[in-house]
């Protein structure tokens, strides 16, 4: 009876090795993608890879339910073992609701287009707090619990049990600290005080700190505003509607992303044109392109990776009206757009270039829009996601023929309507 019960715990012991090894790697390698995904560097070095890297970190993050589920239905004999170990139990329930919420999130991030913006926004946010507190935590505890679970005298920090205890014991003497064999790494009191070290350096450090303050800043762009590349002057008057902003200010905080280096601008280098299969080819400078009748409007921006910017007050020309300047021939099909970066193009259909809130914006909040978001001339598609929203709007190009973009090519879709999109 004895051995059938050793055999029992030794097999539910390796079922629980195996599942704390394949969580640490499964968390490790999210972690490591997570951070590429996001980063500025990495988007434009990955280029292409950066959609399959995107489909892996999706697939390793379902891969994840495996681990969690095979341990929910091994956690009934483990809370067995548990008993009367508080602490132990909570470390398993705040890991287990780090994985789930990690889960959960990252499948509404996953089917975006379902869940809608704000459903988005929200998981967003909850994905990276728990990344950022729970990321460091949830590695060491499956680090250490794999080593705890080999080598059950050499646990730090779970105590001895009254069993592991009386098998020390020799005729009714305890053996000498010596001939119980090696010590632990660390001590209960080392451990804590490691962990509320590293926990505080995580969580209040600077990284922190700056993601909390765009999470909940108000309004979202006043950081990129105050240092702004761009030296192209006169600045544009704001219209009354802008500033102040009739949509109150934006609400959230914008992700710099760039697939190349953040390009800057002054009057020696700027221009704006309209060219292709137009009836008549427009060039103009800045001083000339500012001065060219505005419209203000107010939308939200989505981007694809889940975040969004609600209440922007945009300030620009309707791209229609710019269409019906030049005159559109009726081989034309497609308006190409080009960035001042010489890099990133995209297109729009001309039904869709004509939907009357595309605009080709120059103030944001009544303010220039600054070169890290796009500056000084974007173009805004409050009803499509927003890779279609080409920064540093410098050319739109008449075609006949389809144009797919850039980030089309790499497996974006080229249809970026946001769910329940008015396209009027």
């Amino acid at each position: 009876m004895k051995k059938a019960l050793a055999r029992l715990r030794k097999g539910y012991g390796k079922k629980l090795v195996s599942i704390h090894m394949w969580n640490a790697w499964l968390v490790l390698f999210l972690a490591v993608s997570g951070l590429l995904l996001v980063g500025g560097f990495w988007r434009e070095l990955l280029g292409e890879g950066r959609v399959w890297l995107k489909w892996a970190h999706i697939a390793f993050g379902l891969v994840l339910l495996i681990p969690v589920i095979y341990y929910l239905l091994l956690a009934a004999k483990h809370w067995k073992r548990l008993k009367g170990k508080n602490s132990q139990k909570a470390n398993v329930i705040f890991v287990l609701v780090l994985l789930i919420g990690w889960i959960a999130s990252g499948i509404v991030l996953w089917q975006f287009r379902l869940a809608g913006p704000r459903a988005a926004n929200t998981a967003l946010f909850i994905h990276d707090l728990l990344t950022w507190v729970g990321l460091p935590v949830i590695i060491y505890h499956s680090i250490t619990r794999v080593k705890w679970l080999k080598e059950p005298r050499k646990r730090s920090i779970v105590p001895e049990t009254a069993s592991e205890g009386e098998d020390r014991v020799a005729g009714g003497t305890q053996q000498p600290a010596a001939a119980q064999g090696p010590q632990p790494m660390y001590s209960r009191r080392g451990f804590i005080k490691a962990a509320v070290g590293a926990g505080l350096a995580i969580t209040l450090g600077p990284t922190f700190v700056r993601w909390i303050g765009k999470s909940f800043q108000l309004p979202g762009a006043a950081d990129y505003a105050a240092s702004n590349a761009n030296a192209l002057l006169p600045d544009p008057v704001p219209l009354a509607d802008s500033a102040p902003p009739i949509g109150g200010g934006a609400e959230g905080s914008f992700r710099v992303y760039t697939v190349t280096e953040i390009p800057a601008f002054d009057n020696s280098n700027w221009s704006f044109t309209i060219d292709g299969l137009v009836d008549k080819k427009f060039t103009w400078n800045w001083e000339e392109f500012v001065k060219l009748q505005r419209e203000v409007q107010v939308s939200d921006f989505h981007c694809v990776t889940g975040w969004s910017v609600y209440k922007n007050t945009w300030e620009g020309l309707p791209l229609v009206k710019l269409l019906d300047m030049a005159g559109v021939q009726e081989r034309a099909a497609t308006v190409k757009f080009y960035s001042g970066d010489g890099v990133y193009t995209d297109s729009l259909t001309l039904a869709q270039a004509r939907l009357k809130d595309v605009m080709v914006a120059v103030l944001h909040d009544g303010k220039p829009i600054p070169n890290q978001l796009g500056g000084p001339v974007r173009l805004v598609t409050p009803q499509m996601y927003a890779y279609k929203s080409v920064k540093w709007l410098n050319r739109i190009e008449l075609i006949e023929e389809d144009h797919v973009g850039y980030w089309e090519q790499r497996g974006y879709d080229k249809d970026a309507w946001l769910p329940n999109a008015k396209r009027v």
